[in-house]
């Protein structure tokens, strides 16, 4: 039987070239069948797992509740999906964040930190990608920049993807880039921490849910 020289090589090539994706450094943050390596902090409200998805349900009278990884990360690339399924709810996605506490409850006090902003785009567009201190200083985002678009799909699954190397954080939903944010006294106070999957409180609203998959990060230099 001949053997196709070319065909050959070909297949090498590929096969290297697959290898090479496969090791690029990337690492699944959720392993799509349970929340292994999240823990939740704050709030009441519901998390589990469906379809591939962790989704989050809000509670009457809770207040922000958020599940985060139980591993720390200061500089990453981080990439998920994330759906609203009710417009009144809006999210985000904490990074390098921490818990504080007056009695010193580190492993559940409040959570703060850098917050990626996830709200449905509406009739007049949304912040969907700015950048928020939860729990430590408001806005990160200044307004002037913080303008309204409408790059998040409403009702449907939405690609962020987060660059976070030093002072500079970079945001992109669904390709475009949303904020390119240069903050050395955030670095400064959260240098590192944890990720962390918002749902928002809403009163005595809803329940309203929000999903979040194929959340994976690289970590970089």
């Amino acid at each position: 039987m001949r053997i196709n020289r070319f065909l050959v090589s070909s297949l090498l090539v590929f096969l290297s070239l697959a290898g090479c994706a496969k090791g690029n450094g990337w690492i699944a943050l959720f392993n799509e069948s349970n929340l292994s390596g999240w823990i939740q902090k704050n709030g009441e409200a519901s998390y589990w797992v469906e379809d591939g998805a962790i989704m989050g349900k809000t509670v009457v009278g809770s207040p922000n509740s958020f599940l985060c990884t139980e591993e720390k990360y200061d500089n990453f690339e981080l990439e998920f999906e994330v759906k609203l399924f009710d417009n009144e709810l809006n999210s985000g996605v904490q990074i390098r964040s921490k818990t504080k506490e007056p009695e010193g409850d580190e492993a559940f006090g409040r959570v703060n930190g850098p917050q990626v902003e996830i709200e449905a785009s509406g009739e007049n567009g949304a912040e969907a990608g700015y950048l928020y201190g939860e729990a430590c200083g408001g806005w990160m985002t200044p307004d002037v920049k913080r303008i309204p678009h409408k790059n998040f799909n409403d009702g449907q699954w939405n690609k962020y993807r987060i660059v976070a190397k030093g002072t500079r954080i970079q945001t992109w939903v669904n390709g475009k880039l949303i904020s390119d944010l240069v903050d050395e006294a955030k670095f400064k106070s959260h240098p590192s921490g944890f990720i962390g999957l918002q749902v928002h409180g809403v009163g005595d609203r809803g329940p309203f849910q929000v999903g979040w998959r194929n959340i994976r990060l690289k970590v970089v230099d």
